[in-house]
């Protein structure tokens, strides 16, 4: 990943992004919060990618290199502030899932400019503290191969989530043996080869929704047996169906 710089203060704003706009790689010397509100963020370091529709924020520790591709016309929401007056004790990036005062929270402050300062400013600064302590994980995560053989499976099924060979059969393409790839997945990316598969599809679900895609052609698109199988998924994982998804900065119910 290169580098475009180190900013030591995490900015607090909102940021418009043109579909497929992409921020280089940076980072800084305090947390931040990043929210889209509107199209769909993906967030990438160099050991995961995330992606971030309008129920997700990413929590990102000071330090951490990261950059960001939107998709689908995207409105962000940045909440920067210092390390000590962190309300979390996490040390790598953790998504959080956003209830509706947490999105209104996080849209109101971001959007104060110079009133955050004032004494009501920091008083619903307090209260989204709060709410960002009560925000459970939920995650679209798909971590990084670092083992070459590893590497050129997770590649493979990048360019086709839709692809259903097994692991001994993908294997043979990469030369190793299943057995291999089932331990190389563990230790690389904390995940089984079934867990990140579906990790790796949900996220290319969300880009594909974010287009416009019907909620039945994505499922096809990658990999899921059925549309209901699909559903249950999305659904399990992320708290709501597919069907409500983002396309061009509107959430809408898609078919």
């Amino acid at each position: 990943m290169s580098i475009s710089g180190h900013l030591p203060s995490a900015p607090t704003n909102t940021r418009d992004l043109a579909a497929t706009a992409s921020v280089a790689a940076h980072w800084h010397d305090e947390h931040q919060v990043v929210y889209a509100s509107s199209g769909v963020l993906a967030v990438h370091t160099d050991d995961s990618r995330w992606i971030t529709p309008a129920h997700r924020a990413l929590w990102i520790p000071a330090g951490t290199v990261h950059s960001h591709r939107a998709y689908g016309v995207t409105r962000i929401h940045l909440f920067g502030f210092a390390q000590e007056l962190s309300p979390l004790a996490v040390s790598e990036p953790t998504a959080l899932a956003v209830t509706p005062l947490l999105r209104e929270l996080l849209i109101a402050y971001t959007e104060l400019g110079a009133d955050r300062s004032a004494p009501a400013g920091q008083r619903m600064r307090a209260v989204l503290f709060d709410q960002l302590t009560l925000a459970p994980e939920r995650p679209v995560r798909v971590p990084a191969a670092r083992d070459p053989r590893l590497a050129a499976v997770c590649r493979l099924l990048e360019d086709d989530p839709s692809d259903n060979r097994s692991l001994d059969a993908l294997g043979r393409v990469a030369g190793a043996s299943g057995r291999t790839l089932t331990r190389l997945f563990r230790a690389d990316t904390g995940m089984t080869f079934p867990q990140w598969r579906t990790q790796l599809r949900l996220y290319h679900a969300l880009r594909l929704l974010t287009e416009g895609r019907s909620v039945t052609a994505v499922a096809q698109s990658c990999g899921f047996a059925t549309t209901s199988a699909f559903i249950d998924v999305f659904r399990r994982s992320l708290g709501h169906t597919p069907g409500f998804c983002l396309h061009s900065g509107r959430s809408q119910p898609s078919g």
